[in-house]
């Protein structure tokens, strides 16, 4: 089987989706959060997990820990694969398609990050932070996970009024 057997030349046209990774890495009862920088497009001054795309030729597993790497300087352990969630963000020919993890770190010590302000947070007190939009959904449900649970899945859409819905399957 070749590339040309994979079907992508005669996708064009189809709906499409772009990869992403976020993870929430703990340590004890802290939780890693990433505030986005004041320069960012996406989400600047709000409280997000650690991750980004998915580059071509990366599997989604090394992919986020290096995101990971990049963002925190931390080395993890225990990443698990927490849920599957696809966005329709409105436009009718492209979608995001994120994968949701957890993670653990046996350091509190973080790098400097170009993505803003890395921040451990208790948490008890998570939704105390001003959060992106999903986050008081999907933190408690990744969070709570016993660890043999299988992952989630999830679909976002917006209302006629664009606020965020979100379903688990």
């Amino acid at each position: 089987m070749g590339r040309a057997d994979q079907g992508a030349a005669q996708s064009q046209g189809r709906y499409q989706v772009i990869p992403r990774s976020l993870c929430f890495i703990t340590r004890g009862d802290e939780v890693l959060l990433l505030r986005g920088g004041p320069h960012k497009r996406l989400w600047a001054g709000r409280y997000n997990g650690v991750g980004e795309h998915i580059e071509a030729g990366e599997d989604v597993y090394s992919a986020t820990l290096r995101e990971i790497r990049e963002e925190t300087g931390l080395s993890v352990h225990d990443l698990r694969l927490c849920g599957v969630a696809h966005v329709d963000a409105g436009n009718p020919g492209v979608g995001i398609l994120f994968f949701i993890f957890t993670a653990r770190a046996d350091s509190r010590m973080v790098g400097a990050s170009p993505e803003g302000t890395l921040e451990w947070w208790p948490a008890d007190r998570l939704l105390a932070a001003d959060l992106v939009e999903d986050l008081p959904i999907l933190l408690p449900e990744a969070l709570a996970m016993p660890p043999a649970a299988p992952p989630f899945f999830a679909a976002y859409r917006y209302d006629e009024q664009d606020r965020l819905v979100i379903s688990f399957a």
